[in-house]
């Protein structure tokens, strides 16, 4: 029996490769592309550790080439899908049951296995199958997804090492259970990282997962479930089923073994799901926890003392980077009259030298949108704007879905600051901008508060460090993750844990200690050394 009391130790962030010329991890990622580029997979469910083709399939394309097929991908029925619970009650006791030790030696192992020998096909894979240019690959799936596995087991030893104070003669601990069921994630397309935690972050804290993987990202979904079983994740601790998000959806969430919904997507999507799970509360062996990221409307403010360069990269970099498809990029900017002429400008210079075109091509910066309801949904807010009378166009605003799914970074100027496009999420690369009158920043700081219902990320450029303060105070639930004078993406593991609230989300902080306690179930034990042998308590007594 291993007696042993073991700390991991703090494991740092997983060094960001530069795939520059002339390095080896450009030589290996070129040599990944090609290799993936010429095989088509064929997906199959995932359940029990089995393999299931049901016959009922689809395609996996590249956005950036959708004539060029990836893979075909089977699709869970209801059968399927109850399979897969059924597979991770199997599985739960035996995992819950494991040392926690042995459970973040397997995430751990996961961890090491993707930072070494699966890095490069892993971005490689992130890059065909969503459209990553090679950094924006390199950041999300291998780095992130690896800090995430490391640092789940560094903040599960801080939360079982949390214990009650204990009195003399008796002793207090508490138990941190997992809880009792499955937890259903339902994961997004943009961050191959998000995938990968939504699952292993609750299965660090002893839960098993039902995974209804989004069947824009299944290309890289499924190499990591492949991953997972090598590094010696028990079969059924994470269940693997593509399909029909109405179908799944139905048949988790009347479970009675639904504990636990952990998500990343859209608000709507997020709403409707959580009012089927009201709706079947009594049939439930437990409330479930609810743990979801959503929508997003974030910002970059400007003040009157700002310098303009440090604004214009922003810009450039917060809303266009990976197609502005991150849940944080910059979709709307609220920048000083005295300011708008130099920033707009230098923002034209970047747009001018930036390409757009094939992931393969490492010199592209823009790459393509995800699918084309995406792009015609994208490219609808911009023919809108085209035609409005209180916008225009500053710069892009084409698109072409002919060979792939590519539209201009775009940017549009209003003077209505509740402009559709100041107030809707988009999620591609749109940014509008309003320009406000230099001695109006506190009224504009109150307008930016008030215009959208989200309040996930958003940034503010100043040198005057009173008009940050007052940006603190005015935006304090504006956004849940706050930037002071950089672009409102780029959240990092352990650094800055990432989430926010009103239409965004439960916050419940991705990335740190506060996500990984909500998969817990608590239960405090009190041991008495000696029991009492007599009922009468002291005040009892004859004067």
């Amino acid at each position: 029996m291993n007696n042993s009391i073991f700390k991991f130790p703090n494991p740092g962030n997983e060094p960001v490769k530069s795939y520059a010329p002339g390095t080896p991890e450009k030589a290996e990622l070129k040599k990944a592309l090609k290799q993936l580029s010429g095989e088509q997979w064929d997906i199959p469910l995932v359940i029990g550790g089995k393999e299931i083709r049901t016959g009922n399939t689809g395609k996996v394309v590249m956005p950036h080439d959708h004539n060029h097929v990836l893979a075909t991908y089977h699709k869970a029925g209801e059968k399927e899908v109850q399979m897969a619970i059924d597979a991770a009650m199997k599985a739960r006791k035996e995992w819950a049951d494991l040392p926690w030790e042995e459970r973040a030696m397997v995430m751990l192992r996961v961890a090491e296995l993707l930072a070494t020998k699966y890095r490069y096909l892993l971005n490689a894979s992130v890059m065909l199958g969503q459209s990553k240019n090679p950094f924006q690959a390199e950041i999300d799936a291998p780095c992130e997804l690896i800090d995430f596995l490391r640092y789940s087991t560094w903040y599960a030893q801080q939360i079982y090492a949390d214990q009650p104070y204990s009195e003399k003669g008796l002793i207090n601990r508490m138990e941190y259970r997992g809880l009792e069921g499955f937890v259903f994630s339902l994961t997004p397309f943009n961050f191959t990282s998000i995938a990968s935690n939504l699952n292993m972050g609750p299965a660090m804290m002893g839960n098993v997962a039902v995974w209804k993987p989004s069947t824009t990202a299944l290309y890289s979904n499924y190499l990591l479930m492949k991953v997972f079983k090598e590094a010696g994740l028990p079969d059924g601790v994470v269940n693997f089923i593509p399909g029909s998000g109405r179908t799944i959806g139905k048949v988790v969430t009347s479970s009675p073994d639904f504990a636990g919904f952990h998500f990343t997507g859209s608000t709507e999507t997020f709403n409707t799901l959580w009012r089927q799970i009201g709706e079947n509360l009594g049939n439930y062996k437990s409330y479930p926890k609810i743990v979801g990221e959503t929508g997003g409307k974030n910002f970059i403010f400007v003040h009157p003392s700002s310098p303009t360069k440090e604004v214009a990269v922003a810009i450039v970099r917060g809303a266009f980077e990976y197609q502005g498809q991150k849940c944080s990029a910059g979709s709307r900017a609220y920048i000083p009259k005295s300011l708008w002429p130099e920033i707009k400008e230098q923002v034209g210079e970047m747009l001018k030298e930036i390409k757009m075109g094939d992931v393969q091509d490492f010199s592209n910066f823009i790459n393509a949108v995800i699918d084309e309801a995406s792009f015609d949904n994208i490219m609808g807010y911009i023919e809108h704007a085209k035609n409005a009378p209180d916008a225009e166009i500053v710069f892009g605003g084409k698109g072409d879905k002919s060979v792939g799914y590519f539209v201009e970074p775009t940017v549009i100027q209003t003077t209505n600051p509740h402009y559709k496009s100041m107030v809707e999420e988009i999620f591609g690369p749109v940014i509008t901008i309003y320009v406000y009158d230099d001695d109006k920043y506190e009224e504009t700081l109150e307008l930016a508060d008030s215009t959208s219902p989200y309040g996930l990320t958003g940034s503010i450029f100043a040198r005057d460090r009173d008009a940050i303060n007052k940006a603190y105070d005015k935006l304090r639930f504006s956004a849940g993750n706050f930037y002071v004078n950089d672009k409102p993406t780029g959240a990092v593991i352990a650094q800055q844990p990432f989430g926010g609230a009103r239409a965004s989300g439960t916050n419940d902080k991705a990335g740190g200690p506060l996500n990984l306690i909500r998969w817990t179930n608590a239960r405090c034990i009190k041991e008495t050394l000696v029991p009492p042998t007599d009922y009468k308590y002291p005040f009892l007594a004859e004067a």
